[in-house]
């Protein structure tokens, strides 16, 4: 879905973003290439974790004459929602046979399925490596 967010630029400073149909929702970039997948992070931490439904967009009309347009640059962005989509899908993922016992064991135990308990630990894991500042890209990471 396409959205306007609002552009400003002072001096030395990074590209500050702000989008009036995602209300407290602003971003940033050094860099003017980078603007798209900053907004585009900026939403889907909006939406963390919670059903929403994407607003609808406000017309250009609307926009410009906002107070906070009038030094700004309006820029076209399209937003991305498929973050939103909570369809069930197949995962087929590889494991030691042990640590596939382990995982059911406690599957079993807390009241889940294998799936539950890995989504559970998914959410759990992501959670807590965004608290951080350490990169998530090694299972090496507690």
């Amino acid at each position: 879905m396409r959205y306007i967010a609002i552009i400003h630029k002072d001096g030395d400073s990074a590209y500050g973003v702000t989008l009036p149909d995602f209300p407290g929702v602003f971003s940033a970039a050094d860099a003017w290439d980078e603007l798209a997948g900053n907004i585009q992070e900026a939403v889907e931490l909006w939406a963390d974790g919670q059903e929403v439904e994407p607003p609808a967009p406000s017309p250009f009309e609307t926009v410009v004459l906002m107070e906070e347009a009038k030094d700004g640059v309006l820029m076209l962005v399209d937003v991305d929602f498929g973050f939103l989509d909570s369809r069930a899908v197949p995962v087929n993922i590889t494991m030691p046979v042990y640590l596939r016992a382990r995982l059911d064991r406690a599957a079993r135990e807390k009241g889940l399925t294998r799936s539950g308990l890995i989504q559970v630990a998914t959410r759990d894991y992501i959670n807590r490596m965004a608290c951080r500042d350490e990169p998530v890209n090694s299972p090496k990471n507690p």
